[in-house]
């Protein structure tokens, strides 16, 4: 496990390191109490929780990636745009990943790096992509939301600042923890690609 740990790490830093880094155009709040006091969301209900956008300010002082609002807009499509860096939210049921059943990694739009693993993906039932876990916890932030009259969590890529969905504490075993991102935040890879990237930015493929 910690070797695997290693490698992701060394996998991102490689990947990010030809990352134009530019000011960041967010500042931050650091804010305590996270999953514990999370709004539910109830599965179906389309103007729950994890429906709704997000408030918060993200801090981007430690951010491996920083561009420009211009290097965001040409890099990712409108849609994406609006929910990754605008803290938008995408229609449930109506989006590219919530019914997605292939093996593979999905990664940041903003900056490709490994955040979700299919084999941690369950059907939470709200229409959005739910996952049990992140790939690596260190890979995805949490701030705490108070917006629109409750209080939730929201959880964003580390090395991107880019605004992923919400953590709730009503997921499945082995965490209890459903991690309701929008596909518009994805990227997905299939497994067998997805080794093959990690070979290539293995250190011992250099």
């Amino acid at each position: 496990m910690k070797i695997r740990f290693t490698l992701l790490v060394s996998v991102a830093v490689a990947a990010l390191a030809a990352s134009p880094a530019h000011s960041a155009n967010m500042s931050s709040t650091k804010p305590s109490s996270l999953a514990s006091d999370a709004a539910y969301c109830p599965p179906g209900d389309q103007k729950s929780a994890c429906g709704l956008p997000s408030k918060v300010v993200i801090d981007m002082s430690k951010a491996a990636v920083k561009r420009t609002d211009a290097e965001w807009r040409e890099r990712l499509t409108p849609e994406q745009y609006r929910v990754a860096r605008k803290q938008g939210t995408e229609p449930p049921f109506r989006n590219e990943y919530w019914n997605n059943h292939a093996d593979g990694v999905y990664f940041c739009v903003g900056c490709d790096t490994p955040l979700f693993d299919s084999r941690t993906k369950f059907d939470s039932g709200t229409g959005w992509p739910s996952f049990y876990q992140p790939l690596e916890k260190s890979f995805v932030g949490e701030e705490r939301d108070v917006s629109y009259g409750m209080v939730r969590v929201e959880s964003h890529c580390a090395v991107c600042g880019s605004h992923l969905g919400h953590v709730f504490e009503d997921g499945p075993k082995p965490t209890g923890m459903r991690y309701c991102i929008n596909s518009a935040s994805l990227k997905f890879m299939p497994r067998a690609e997805y080794d093959q990237w990690t070979v290539a930015r293995s250190p011992k493929a250099k």
